[in-house]
């Protein structure tokens, strides 16, 4: 018995993105950032798709493949806190619902933001290789994998 624990999963960040509501909640705060960002008076309208776009994949980025462990008291003896948020995902389990959502929103954000920057070569640029640095870690290849030693401890 975990005393002083809420929940029944043995880690939480396991589960999370199953949860109720969560996909709706993202989407939502993806929208709310671009509304947030469109309400600035001075930014037009491809640097508001860039701006949104490249901010949600840098938060995705540090949200899913810096940080690691977990922020709850978890009984498996420290295995996970070598673990990525996204290593952590359905116990590691590759492509199930939750990983495929996280991996296509990126995506079709990308597409709407090379549609309304109408294929603005500086704007590509910079969403494509914002969209790289947020896929590529997500490949079954990288699970576990730290690049030249960054973020090894």
């Amino acid at each position: 018995m975990n005393v002083g624990v809420a929940h029944s999963e043995v880690n939480p960040n396991t589960r999370v993105m199953n949860s109720r509501g969560i996909w709706l909640a993202y989407i939502i705060s993806v929208g709310v950032l671009h509304i947030v960002l469109l309400s600035i008076p001075f930014f037009s309208i491809p640097v508001v798709w860039t701006l949104t776009n490249v901010i949600h994949n840098l938060v995705m980025y540090l949200l899913l493949h810096t940080v690691k462990g977990t922020p709850f008291e978890t009984p498996d003896q420290g295995k996970d806190r070598l673990l990525t948020h996204w290593e952590q995902i359905d116990y590691g389990t590759q492509c199930t619902s939750s990983r495929k959502f996280l991996s296509i929103s990126p995506v079709v954000l990308y597409l709407l933001t090379s549609f309304y920057t109408k294929y603005d070569p500086a704007h590509f640029i910079v969403n494509t290789a914002s969209l790289l640095s947020v896929l590529l870690p997500k490949l079954p290849q990288f699970h576990g994998v730290r690049v030249f030693g960054i973020n090894k401890y």
